[in-house]
């Protein structure tokens, strides 16, 4: 499995981790769901992680037994803003698993 947060991100969307050309919109919307992240109580408690490029990793985020539904979480949610399915059922289910993703995230940040 990948471990560059950008390029693993980059590859569920289709891109190459060759192309570049969308990197900088993709930090952004990647940092924008971090940030969501951080205000749910998941990740680093000091501030929200972020990422510069392809040399940020998924393990300087999250432990490794944890990062699953977090990696399927950031890929949704970028996904809606960077690649929007045109399928209003596709959509919709996009959501309500964002949200259930969203719920679980919080209880585990709240579970000792």
């Amino acid at each position: 499995m990948e471990d560059s947060i950008l390029n693993s991100i980059k590859n569920a969307l289709g891109p190459d981790d060759s192309d570049t050309v969308f990197d900088s919109d993709l930090i952004m919307f990647i940092n924008s769901v971090f940030s969501i992240l951080f205000q749910l109580g998941v990740g680093p408690k000091d501030a929200p992680y972020r990422i510069t490029g392809a040399q940020n990793v998924w393990s300087e985020f999250l432990d490794e037994d944890q990062l699953d539904m977090v990696r399927t979480y950031v890929f949704m949610k970028v996904k809606l803003v960077f690649d929007p399915p045109a399928s209003s059922f596709v959509l919709a289910s996009y959501k309500e698993q964002i949200q259930e993703f969203e719920w679980r995230a919080n209880v585990a940040a709240e579970t000792p």
